[in-house]
């Protein structure tokens, strides 16, 4: 039985334990989370006609849900990442915190969506600019698994091909949908934003989980 748990006496060269690095990325991700939501307000002299503002203040709603949903992929994939890994070595370490850097600096984008939406030019540079640094994140992400996967001394010993494999299934057509998504935002800024909303849910919805556990339902009923 190959060991699992990355050793903080780890004498290698570069190593460097992964407790530390998970302890500061969900720490990154939970404080994006929080300044998501404290972007979204209304202002005292809504207090006239307090329902109509809230309405009046869905494009904010939009914009947190797909970032919400962007982080909550993020912490996903992060997660899975490290729980196939035994150790960190520097190269790991910095993609990561460059990774950290753009999902920390997402409620800005985030923001821009909202106080722009539906005013014409600056509503499609804003939204180009979101979709940017959501493929920023997906490309890091990528980065990310593919070189742990590519350093047999990263790697857990004892998964097989296909389960690192299955960790890759929506990194590539992730990818391509936010691009696809973002140029459509020079031309259809609203329907962009709606892409990526699309893309989110897919990267974070486990269709194949649910396909597989509806099949076994069926399977106990018949």
């Amino acid at each position: 039985m190959p060991d699992t748990t990355s050793d903080p006496h780890d004498e290698r060269v570069g190593a460097l334990p992964l407790t530390r690095i998970e302890a500061f990325s969900d720490g990154v991700f939970a404080i994006a989370i929080t300044l998501l939501v404290l972007e979204i307000g209304v202002p005292l002299s809504a207090e006239r006609d307090l329902l109509a503002a809230l309405a009046g203040e869905w494009p904010a709603y939009l914009g947190y849900l797909i970032s919400f949903l962007t982080i909550g992929w993020v912490w996903i994939g992060h997660a899975a990442i490290t729980s196939h890994m035994v150790r960190a070595d520097g190269l790991f370490v910095r993609l990561n915190l460059l990774l950290l850097l753009v999902v920390a600096f997402l409620p800005f984008p985030t923001r821009l969506v909202a106080d722009f939406f539906g005013n014409n030019e600056p509503e499609r540079i804003a939204v180009v600019f979101y979709g940017v640094v959501l493929l920023t994140i997906a490309a890091l992400m990528s980065a990310l698994w593919r070189y742990a996967r590519g350093s047999t001394e990263l790697l857990r010993a004892d998964w097989s091909d296909d389960e690192l494999a299955a960790l890759t299934s929506k990194s590539n057509p992730g990818l391509v949908l936010l691009l696809l998504s973002t140029v459509l935002g020079l031309f259809l800024p609203s329907a962009a934003a709606v892409c990526f909303l699309a893309v989110s849910a897919f990267l974070v919805i486990p269709f194949r989980e649910i396909v597989t556990a509806l099949r076994r339902l069926r399977g106990r009923r018949s």
